[in-house]
């Protein structure tokens, strides 16, 4: 199966650069399905904001509040830490001065990956300070089985996965590959390591 030719002057389809899929799209919805029947249960009854982190985890926010039974808000935050490279800078900068309002609500933050957590930490930190939600909890689609810098886990998983860089499903290589429908792992001669 191809997933159509990539712009930007060169041959290769998506598919080519791909090592392997970690997982294909009806995994993913599966696994989302089941993290949406978990947060409608714990939710019962709350005032529920998800806070999504941009972009990376739009396609996760499109798929997992259609699963989630409840009335809720939505809102976004961007922010960055990774600057076009394959790991983490290890500096979270904010793209916006306006925090999302989430004061005496229930909140959700989604992001697409967990791995060093300093994004995930530096969020979770910033909103608990600055916006006092009722509760703050955190859910994201994958989780590097890494050391992390934070030390912070996820309180709702997608899935676990090694140490490899992946695309596909909103994560990217330089503002590409977000459209694959599925998580793979990027060939190492599709990444350029100069920074």
């Amino acid at each position: 199966m191809s997933f159509g030719r990539v712009t930007g002057g060169d041959n290769g389809t998506l598919d080519g650069r791909l090592e392997r899929i970690l997982f294909d799209q009806a995994a993913i919805r599966e696994r989302i399905a089941g993290m949406g029947a978990r947060i409608t249960e714990d939710y019962g009854g709350g005032d529920l904001t998800i806070v999504a982190v941009l972009q990376g985890g739009v396609l996760f926010l499109a798929d997992l509040i259609r699963e989630i039974r409840l009335p809720l808000r939505m809102d976004s935050i961007s922010v960055a830490s990774y600057h076009g490279g394959t790991a983490s800078s290890g500096t979270v900068t904010f793209h916006q001065s306006r925090l999302p309002d989430v004061e005496g609500r229930d909140v959700l933050v989604l992001d697409d990956i967990l791995d060093s957590g300093r994004t995930l930490g530096a969020i979770l930190e910033r909103l608990r300070a600055e916006c006092r939600p009722r509760s703050l909890r955190s859910a994201v689609l994958l989780s590097k089985r890494v050391e992390r810098a934070v030390p912070i886990e996820a309180d709702y998983l997608g899935f676990e996965i090694g140490d490899e860089f992946v695309v596909g499903y909103g994560l990217d290589y330089r503002g590409e590959y977000r459209n694959l429908p599925m998580i793979g792992v990027l060939k190492r001669e599709w990444i350029d390591d100069r920074g």
